[in-house]
């Protein structure tokens, strides 16, 4: 029978002191995760001592050479040893651990990465000679002369070499070198005037050049929307809102890109903390929070978010990798966070991004030009059929007229076009000459233009001064009459239905005591909750709008939510919920047929109505096309 207390055993226990080796390798297992983890401290460190550009070469993703190479103040020889050693830094002086400005603050990484690999550290500050130390699995050389003009080389080889179990839990270089990218491209975003290199020297050689970022010139902003371009791609920078504002000590800035340009994953979602790159559930949760009204469940924004604070306001110390932090004041970021987003969302109006039309031009394929033999394709039109033939000379000739000896009762048959007007699902509007002034330019002038055609009964063609505009008539109306209930919502308040009899719903004390930090909060939104003893809370209204109600099963998925993001927008999006489909309900069905009155109504009243430019689900509500791309389907150019 095995023993039930394997860690017990008859003789006392012995308190131990462990070596410094034993220490370094198990503040390695914290700090230093798989070898992203070592290019994260290397490259901050880089960036702290104040470097204009850094190189970063890797081999076989990371896990034979890592290497980083930068232009800053470097390190004296005298120094070099105490660079080495655990909990030695020059970046505080250990007197106030909230006070911090810089990546690194620990004295851990050098010294961690030392005893799990072969580390090699090469540097030469202004007015010293250049030195080189090593280590390898904890055991420190002595410091020589080297070759350098300035700043410091770190060098990397074989890591976890001394620690050979965590090797087994590496993944693939593919994913080892994907995951270093990513650790990269987020301080790159961080420091937008600094020169990245990143490069894959695997197989020895020069390697190739995976990932490369010039300094940005410019203010801030201008600056960091270059990077952004240059990381995220154009698209991201075209379709991105500028963010920028200010509540009670906290700044935030960046870029967040329009609900039309969402993706399937949180995969572009970007948050930085005093320029330090972090992965927060709080912050992730405002984020999504601000977008929940525009976007559909499966689809997530894109956003590059930087909050700066007085670093007395924030504690980075929460973890080795520090990529975790807390807020002194939690409610203030996020209600700076979800204001600041819904601000610029409110204010790009009917804009949509711009990629729904390059989706659109991308769907309008050229027929080959050649057939499967290699001759040249011979298109209808320069063999037509007797149908074809017969078709178009009808609709070429023009409409009868009765003759003046007819009866009068016999009524004019119509030929010609009008034939053919059964056939198509489409009308076009006669362009009638408006009078227009300084004051009220045409039509087409206006971002949304002139309607001139309705085609299916359902798709709204209007013309601008540069091109054409296709609207979805009914995802158009569906926004407006949402925006309007959403409005009134907002200045009537939600009705609350009372109940008859409370529901009372048990819960621990914790979550009770967490569930009534958002009472008044939940009031707002028609939820009544009391305490009623120990840990249960009285039930004792629900939303009117959402009708009869399990009491019970909102509460505990509130619950899960503020667990989860520390705030719950599960009651305000039932209702919402409701209030849209409503607004579907009551917007202009597929199939009506609209007057040229009441389309151009309609694209005036989407020009002043936030967040028309999609629908409620987050889709498109139009698609604009530019002339010139519409004559480049025809090689008009």
């Amino acid at each position: 029978m095995s023993n039930a207390a394997p860690n017990m055993s008859e003789n006392q226990p012995v308190i131990r002191q462990l070596d410094d080796a034993a220490i370094n390798r198990i503040a390695a297992g914290e700090v230093v995760e798989r070898p992203a983890s070592a290019v994260k401290e290397l490259v901050e460190n880089a960036i702290d001592a104040g470097a204009r550009r850094i190189e970063i070469a890797i081999a076989d993703g990371g896990k034979t050479l890592i290497r980083v190479t930068d232009d800053g103040c470097g390190i004296t020889p005298d120094q070099l040893p105490l660079a080495l050693s655990r909990h030695a830094t020059s970046k505080i002086d250990g007197t106030d651990l909230l006070d911090i400005h810089s990546f690194g603050f620990r004295g851990e990484a050098l010294p961690s990465l030392g005893a799990v690999g072969r580390l090699t550290i090469t540097s030469r500050a202004e007015g010293h000679e250049a030195a080189q130390i090593a280590v390898s699995g904890g055991v420190m050389d002595p410091v020589k002369p080297a070759a350098l003009n300035g700043g410091t080389i770190v060098e990397l080889r074989d890591l976890f070499f001394a620690t050979p179990a965590r090797l087994k839990f590496m993944r693939t270089d593919r994913a080892e070198t994907q995951a270093i990218n990513d650790v990269v491209k987020r301080l790159a975003m961080a420091e937008p005037f600094i020169g990245f290199t990143l490069r894959d020297v695997s197989g020895g050689g020069d390697g190739r050049v995976t990932f490369r970022a010039d300094p940005e010139t410019g203010d801030l902003f201008d600056a960091l929307h270059g990077r952004l371009g240059r990381i995220l791609g154009n698209e991201f920078a075209e379709n991105a809102l500028k963010i920028d504002a200010e509540r009670e000590g906290f700044l935030l800035t960046g870029y967040a890109a329009l609900p039309t340009y969402s993706r399937g994953s949180a995969v572009a979602q970007f948050l930085f903390v005093n320029g330090r790159p972090v992965r927060d559930k709080l912050l992730v949760g405002a984020l999504r929070g601000a977008y929940f009204d525009f976007l559909s469940r499966d689809r997530h924004p894109a956003a590059a978010l930087f909050i700066e604070c007085d670093p007395h306001l924030v504690d980075v110390n929460v973890h080795p990798a520090k990529s975790e932090v807390r807020f002194r004041d939690p409610g203030i970021v996020r209600g700076l966070i979800v204001s600041s987003l819904r601000h610029a969302l409110a204010e790009a109006g009917h804009r949509a991004s711009t990629t729904v039309a390059g989706a659109t031009l991308g769907a309008f394929r050229p027929e080959p030009t050649t057939t499967a033999t290699g001759g040249p394709r011979v298109y209808q039109m320069d063999r037509p059929s007797a149908g074809a033939l017969r078709s178009s000379y009808q609709g070429q000739a023009p409409i009868e007229t009765p003759l003046y000896d007819a009866p009068r009762y016999e009524a004019p048959q119509p030929s010609g076009f009008a034939e053919l007007e059964g056939s198509y699902s489409a009308r076009v509007e006669e362009v009638v000459d408006q009078p227009h002034t300084a004051d009220a330019p045409p039509l087409e002038a206006l971002p949304l233009g002139a309607a001139r055609a309705q085609v299916h009964e359902n798709y709204i063609v209007a013309q601008t001064e540069t091109g054409m505009v296709i609207v979805d008539q009914h995802a158009a109306h569906e926004r407006l009459v949402y925006e309007k209930l959403k409005h009134q919502m907002a200045e009537n308040g939600v009705a609350a239905q009372a109940l008859l009899i409370p529901e009372i719903v048990e819960l621990s004390e914790g979550d009770c005591a967490r569930l009534m930090e958002h009472a008044e909060d939940l009031q707002k939104l028609g939820l009544g909750l009391e305490p009623f003893g120990g840990g249960a809370i009285a039930v004792r209204e629900t939303p009117a709008i959402l009708g009869e109600v399990n009491a019970r099963q909102m509460v505990l998925d509130i619950l899960d939510e503020l667990a989860e993001l520390g705030d719950s927008q599960t009651l305000q999006a039932r209702i919402e919920a409701i209030l849209s489909r409503v607004a579907c309900h009551g917007s202009i069905r597929s199939g009506r047929r609209m007057r040229a009155e009441e389309m151009n109504a309609l694209l005036r009243e989407m020009e002043a109505t936030p967040h028309s430019g999609q629908c409620n689900h987050g889709r498109p509500t139009y698609v604009e096309l530019k002339l010139s791309d519409i004559e480049r389907l025809f090689g008009r150019t």
